[in-house]
């Protein structure tokens, strides 16, 4: 049981493929339109089921309750050697230059 008030992530599907324009991309088409949105649970609600959330700028929206206390997990993708390898090249471009 997730209290209310908690910060919490839920989804919806907003358009089924079926309904989707006619003008999108053949492969856009063939995927629901989706909707993940973060806000406050506006009463208890079990993960996995229907929950309705007041967003930070004060919208309400309903889904199903996926996460409490949701985390950021982006990150800039995998270590490039050859990045690493041109910043000290620039670095010593820009200030030996400087430095001479």
């Amino acid at each position: 049981m997730v209290k209310k008030n908690t910060w919490v992530l839920i989804h919806r599907i907003i358009l089924e493929p079926e309904k989707r324009a006619p003008q999108v991309p053949e492969d856009t088409k063939r995927a629901p339109l989706e909707m993940w949105v973060k806000g406050r649970l506006q009463a208890d609600a079990e993960l996995g089921g229907p929950a309705r959330v007041t967003t930070r700028t004060g919208r309400t929206e309903e889904g199903t309750l996926l996460e409490a206390n949701p985390a950021y997990r982006h990150g800039f993708g995998d270590f490039v050697p050859e990045l690493l390898d041109i910043s000290e090249q620039v670095r010593r471009a820009v200030f030996e230059e400087k430095a001479e």
